[in-house]
C-alpha cells in the first residue's frame, strides 16, 4: 500500500477482483490550469429491481474482462441509472448533502451539551449517532455478521431504544418494539433472534434465554417515559407473529415480568435458562463436542442452574413495570409487583451475596460462579453493574462493596474486565464462556456494554468522580491518544477490547456491531448529567465531574425544549432547581414538568 502501482506508475490496472475483501478504485487524469477548478461527483449507491425486471435480453455476446460468460444474463440497469440522475451534478449533490446535515441537526438537537470539556461535548454528539446507527442496522447488516444466521436480537434491539426513543421519530421506535413483542410466546419467553426482514423467530437460535423478557420490560418502559405514549400500550401484539393470537401490549409486559416468577430454582432466584446477557455462560450446556453449539445446545433439563443478575434485572425492572400497571389501571398487579420485587432483593441479599461482592450465578450442581469459593472467575462485572444500579442491598451498604470490589479486581487501564482471574482451561459446567484465551471476549476481556452498568451505579451510589474515571477509560474520544493501541476509530464505541490478562491488552474489537451505544448514552445522559425522562416530568440530578464548574444543557421532551444552566458547586451535593419564570412549569424536588403548550422552559440547578 505504500507504493501502490497504480500511483507510482501512474496508471490503473482495471484488474477484477473476487473473494476476500476487494477494492475499487477511480483514476481521473486532469490537467488544471493556473487558479483553475473542476468538479467530479462519484457516487456509490444501491438499487433493487423487481424479480421481473432484474435481467435484459441480451445479444450478441462476446466474453470480455467483465463478461467471461457469454452466457450470463446482464443486469437490468434502468433503475440504476434513474437513481444516478439525482446525483448527477454538483448542484444535486450540494442539495442532497444539505438535506442531509439537516436530517442530522435536527436528529442529534434533542440532547445538547456544552461543558467546556471539548471531548465530553464532541462523545455527546457521537454517541448519539452511533444509537441511530445501532438502531438502524442492529447487530443483523455490519461487517461481522451476514447472511441470515444472525438477525436482530430480542434483548439487543430492547436496548437500543434505550438510546434512539429521545431522537427518532416515535412510529419508528413503535414498529420496532411491536416487531420485538410480536416474537414472544404465550408464557412471556421469546425467540432470541429474529429476522430483520420477515419479522419472524430464528427458529435455529430459538428461545430459553431467560433474560430475553425482561429487557422488553425496559425498552417499553423507557419509550414510554420518553414519549408518554400510553396507548401503544393498548396496541394489540400477536404472539409468535400469528394474527390470529394477539394480545395488548400491556397484556405482554405482564407476560414478560411473570415469566420470571414462573421459573425460580432452588435458591429462590430465577434459573438460567439457556444463558442470560453472557451468553456464554452457559450452564445447561455441559457439551464436550466442539461441533456443538453452546447457545443452542442443551443437556441438562435446566431446572437447577439460577442467575443472580436475571434476579438484578428483576428488581432494576420493577419501578418502571409498576408504573405501567397503574397507567392501565392494574393497580393490585402493580402492588402484587413490588411486594415480588422485595421478596426477590432478600433472596440476592442472602444468597447472592459474597461478602464483598454479588456472586454471578449457581451452576447445575448448586456451586457458586462468581465467588471467593472459585479458583477461577471469582468476580463478575455483570453482577455487580446490575447490583449497584438497582441498589439492592443499600441499606447493607453493599452496593459500594461491590464497586471497591470492583475497582480492587476488574478495573484496568483500559476499563473494567468482565471476570477475574480469567479461566485457564474449559469447564464444562460453564460452557462458552471457559474456551476462550484469557482476556479476551467474554473471558476476561473488557465490554464497553457493561462498563456503563458500573458507571451508572457509581452515580446512583453517590461516587461521581468514580463514575467519570471509568466513563474516560473506553469512551473513544478520550483514547486518542492511544490509538496506536486502542486500534479503531476515535469516535465509535467498540463492543470489546482486550483485558489486561491478553496478550495485546487495550486493544479494542468490532466497533459499529456492539449494543454499547445505547448503554453509554444512558450513562451520559441520565446519570453523568442527569436528565431522565421520567412519567412524571423531566428529572434533573446533574453529577457532573468536578473539573466542569458550569455547564448549559439544551433536552427536548414531551414537546418542550428545557435550556438549563448549571452551576457545579460539590458534585455529590443537594440539587436544587429554580424555573426562570415560574408560570411556564412545576418543579417536584429533582423532577421539572413543562406546562401543556409550553415550548420552551429555562431553568438553573445548583448542585451543592
Amino acid at each position: 500500500m505504500s507504493k501502490a502501482d497504480s500511483i507510482v506508475n501512474n496508471r490503473a490496472g482495471n484488474s477484477v477482483a473476487d473473494g476476500w475483501s476487494p477494492i475499487a478504485s477511480h483514476r481521473l487524469e486532469c490537467v488544471l490550469k493556473p487558479g483553475e477548478s473542476k468538479t467530479y461527483v462519484f457516487v456509490l449507491g444501491y438499487i433493487e429491481n423487481e424479480d421481473a425486471k432484474k435481467y435484459i435480453e441480451k445479444k450478441d455476446a462476446k466474453p470480455g474482462l467483465l463478461c467471461t460468460n457469454p452466457y450470463s444474463k446482464i443486469i437490468n440497469k434502468e433503475k440504476a441509472y434513474e437513481l444516478q440522475k439525482k446525483f448527477d451534478s454538483k448542484e444535486k449533490v450540494d442539495a442532497a448533502f444539505n438535506a442531509l446535515k439537516k436530517f442530522w441537526d435536527e436528529t442529534l438537537s434533542h440532547f445538547v451539551i456544552k461543558t467546556g470539556d471539548e471531548k465530553l461535548d464532541r462523545m455527546s454528539v457521537w454517541n448519539q449517532y452511533q444509537c441511530v446507527v445501532t438502531y438502524n442496522f442492529a447487530r443483523s447488516a455490519s461487517y461481522f455478521e451476514s447472511g441470515i444466521g444472525r438477525g436482530l436480537g430480542f434483548r439487543d434491539t430492547s436496548q437500543d431504544m434505550l438510546g434512539a426513543a429521545h431522537q427518532m421519530p416515535k412510529a419508528r421506535i413503535r414498529e420496532r418494539l411491536y416487531d420485538v413483542a410480536a416474537t414472544q410466546f404465550e408464557d412471556g419467553s421469546a425467540y432470541h433472534q429474529f429476522q430483520p426482514l420477515t419479522k419472524r423467530g430464528n427458529a435455529d437460535i430459538g428461545s430459553n434465554f431467560n433474560d430475553d423478557p425482561l429487557w422488553l420490560v425496559l425498552g417499553v418502559g423507557n419509550y414510554i417515559r420518553e414519549t408518554g405514549d400510553t396507548e401503544f400500550l393498548k396496541v394489540d401484539v400477536p404472539f409468535d407473529n400469528s394474527e390470529t393470537n394477539k394480545a395488548t401490549m400491556f397484556e405482554h409486559l405482564k407476560r414478560s415480568y411473570n415469566y420470571i416468577p414462573n421459573h425460580m430454582g432452588p435458591h429462590g432466584l430465577p434459573l438460567i435458562g439457556r444463558a442470560d446477557w453472557n451468553d456464554c455462560l452457559n450452564l445447561n450446556c455441559f457439551s464436550t463436542n466442539p461441533n456443538d453449539s453452546f447457545q443452542t445446545c442443551t443437556n441438562k433439563e435446566g431446572k437447577n442452574a439460577e442467575s443472580v443478575m436475571i434476579a438484578q434485572m428483576f428488581v432494576f425492572v420493577t419501578p418502571d413495570y409498576a408504573a405501567m400497571c397503574r397507567l392501565m389501571g392494574e393497580e393490585e398487579e402493580a402492588k402484587k409487583a413490588e411486594a415480588l420485587c422485595k421478596k426477590m432483593e432478600e433472596a440476592i441479599c442472602t444468597a447472592g451475596w459474597d461478602g464483598d461482592w454479588y456472586i454471578r450465578a449457581y451452576d447445575d450442581f448448586g456451586n457458586k460462579v462468581g465467588s471467593k469459593d472459585c479458583e477461577e472467575g471469582k468476580i463478575f462485572i455483570e453482577t455487580q453493574g446490575f447490583g449497584s444500579m438497582a441498589q439492592i442491598g443499600a441499606d447493607k451498604g453493599l452496593p459500594a462493596k461491590a464497586l471497591d470490589s470492583t475497582k480492587k479486581y476488574l478495573d484496568s487501564k483500559y476499563g473494567i474486565c468482565i471476570v477475574e482471574p480469567p479461566y485457564s482451561v474449559y469447564h464444562v459446567e460453564l460452557g462458552e464462556v471457559s474456551s476462550y484465551p484469557p482476556g479476551y471476549k467474554e473471558n476476561g476481556g473488557i465490554f464497553c456494554h457493561n462498563n456503563p452498568w458500573i458507571i451508572i451505579g457509581e452515580v446512583k451510589t453517590g461516587r461521581a468522580e468514580d463514575a467519570w474515571v471509568h466513563y474516560t477509560k473506553i469512551a473513544p474520544a478520550f483514547l486518542e491518544d492511544i490509538s496506536d493501541i486502542h486500534r479503531t476509530e476515535p469516535y465509535v464505541y467498540a463492543q470489546m477490547i482486550a483485558g489486561k490478562k491478553a496478550r495485546r491488552a487495550g486493544e479494542a474489537k468490532n466497533s459499529w456491531l456492539t449494543g454499547t451505544a445505547a448503554w453509554n448514552f444512558v450513562a451520559l445522559s441520565q446519570y453523568i448529567c442527569g436528565l431522565r425522562p421520567d412519567y412524571n416530568g423531566l428529572v434533573v440530578e446533574p453529577r457532573l465531574p468536578a473539573h466542569i464548574t458550569t455547564a448549559e444543557f439544551t433536552r427536548k421532551f414531551k414537546g418542550t425544549e428545557y435550556h438549563i444552566h448549571v452551576v457545579n458547586n460539590n458534585n455529590e451535593g443537594e440539587v436544587k432547581i429554580a424555573l426562570k419564570d415560574a408560570s411556564k412549569g412545576k418543579v417536584t424536588g429533582t423532577c421539572v414538568k413543562a406546562n401543556d403548550g409550553v415550548k420552551e422552559l429555562e431553568l438553573t440547578v445548583t448542585v451543592g
